[in-house]
Formats: structure tokens, sequence, C-alpha cells
């Protein structure tokens, strides 16, 4: 069965004009349940995770000063959400939908989480409206228990996941893959083990093109034991933050193309939505509601 990691409180209260679509984490489980394509059992309530699998990624330092609400101003400038201790809470609780996720995902091939994707959380920093790195958490407590050794990020936001190569930076086991806007920010990258730039108005063709020649020769030689999928929907051309030019089909064949590959090599995989800022709520709903439907259709 197709697990699904949510909380109310993914939707968190922002001022009034914030850029980010808090409330696409409300929409997008009402819609996959309005439709059919899940029911309430599909769905777990995720939970505090233990500290010390966040510890495992993130610096003591840094997550002490998150938790106590110490961080500094320009610390919380970059994040770019007003800090709070909900705030907080809520990104804790993100972690361990991505950490249960896991647990799923050994047991049905895969697990969702209908936030996460935060993969712009450095090791002792957080940015761009990421606090802590639930993926990377995820890889580590993996490891940690020893159902996996060699690890594969699928990184397919818009932005590169320059938190995720920054924590892997030197760890042989953990592969970081980032396909993303050249153009994009962050605007000074890190180095993930393969980043693919694209070029601002990149097409379904190319980008489809690109991944599917990319996706085969990484998994061949990579031999991942599991894989983490972060399936941003922001390679949208009607993206406000994004420079590409993928259509709503070429966004579901990105995802029917990554799932399929991964279901018929028999890899377990955990994924998190990741962004999407496009001018329509709608527009980002449907978009993440395919990454669901195709999950469905696929694994079940």
């Amino acid at each position: 069965m197709l697990k699904i990691a949510y909380h109310p409180i993914y939707k968190h209260p922002l001022p009034e004009g914030h850029r980010f679509p808090m409330v696409k984490y409300e929409l997008l489980p009402q819609q996959l349940l309005h439709e059919g394509t899940c029911s309430e059992e599909n769905f777990f309530e995720p939970t505090f995770p233990d500290d010390q699998h966040i510890l495992a990624t993130h610096e003591e330092m840094y997550y002490q000063d998150l938790i106590n609400l110490a961080l500094t101003p320009r610390a919380v400038r970059k994040i770019g959400f007003p800090l709070s201790d909900e705030l907080v809470q809520r990104e804790r609780i993100i972690a361990d939908g991505t950490l249960r996720g896991c647990d799923f995902a050994l047991q049905h091939g895969i697990a969702m989480n209908i936030a996460g994707g935060t993969h712009h959380a450095y090791s002792n920093r957080g940015e761009a409206f990421c606090l802590l790195n639930d993926q990377a958490i995820g890889a580590r407590y993996l490891q940690q228990k020893g159902w996996a050794k060699n690890i594969l990020i699928i990184d397919l936001d818009v932005h590169q996941g320059n938190g995720t190569a920054e924590i892997f930076a030197t760890d042989p086991t953990v592969y970081t893959f980032s396909m993303h806007g050249k153009g994009n920010y962050p605007f000074k990258k890190e180095t993930s083990d393969l980043d693919i730039p694209l070029e601002k108005g990149t097409n379904d063709q190319e980008y489809l093109s690109i991944l599917k020649r990319t996706l085969p020769e990484l998994l061949q030689n990579v031999e991942p034991d599991f894989v983490f999928y972060l399936c941003g929907v922001d390679i949208l051309a009607s993206d406000k933050l994004g420079t590409l030019a993928m259509t709503s089909e070429g966004c579901k064949e990105r995802d029917r193309y990554v799932l399929q590959t991964c279901y018929d090599a028999q890899i377990p995989m955990q994924c998190s939505m990741g962004g999407g800022y496009s001018p329509d709520i709608k527009t980002i709903v449907e978009a993440h509601a395919n990454t669901f439907r195709l999950a469905q259709n696929i694994y079940t």
C-alpha cells in the first residue's frame, strides 16, 4: 500500500502576501481523497523524530539555536520564514514523515511525503524555506540502521540541491544528482556528484531526453539500495521562481519515468514534493497530484 506522510501542521500560517504557497499542503491531500486516488488509510501522521537522527545530519550548535529560537536575524532572513516554535515543530515533523516513509518504502517499495524536499538546508544553516534537510536525514537514518549502504538522491527541483550537496560532499556512499535551472537560485552552486544545469527555456523534449539518457546510467553505476526522489513542480513554464519551459504533461512524464524506472529496478524509493510556485494554486496542486496518481498506478 502507498503510504503518505501528512500532518495539519504542514500548512503553516505566514504573513499576508508571502510568496510561499502554504495552502498547497492542505489542498493536495484533500484533492487526492476527493478524486479517490487515495483513501484515509493511505495517510499516516508523523510526529517528532529522535534528535539523534537529526544530529546525524545537522551540526548540534545549529540545531540547538534552531529549537531554542536563537538564530541570528541574518540567519532567519536567509530561511525566508518568520522563526517560531511552531515553524520548528513543523520542520521536525516533516523530517519524521520522511524517516517513517523510509520504513514504509522498504516494506511497500515506495512512500511519499506531502511536504519535504528541503534541499537548501545545509549541515549548519537553513536557506530558502528549508530548515532541516529531510531526505539527507532519511539517508543517514537508513545507513545508521544498516538498511542501505549506497543511496542515490534524485533531485529534479528547478533549484539545485545545494544543502544536500554540501552535506554529502565527502561521503561516497550517498550519490547526489541535481538537474536544475542554470540561472536559478542558488546563484552560487555547490558541487553535487552529478549536476546538470539546464538553459533557460528548456522544454519537455530536451529535458526528458537528458533525464532518460542519464538515469539508467546512474542506476547502473551507483547501484543504489535506496532512492530519494525530490519531485519539485517548479520546472513548469508558469512557475514564478523557475526558468524552464516544461508543460504539465512533461512534468508528469518526468515523474512517470523516474517512478517506473525505479520500480522496474526494484529499488525502494521515498518521494518528497519540493517546490512549486505557479501563480494559480490549481496548477501546483494538479502537478503534485499527478505524482501520487502515478505512484498508485505503478506500485499497486
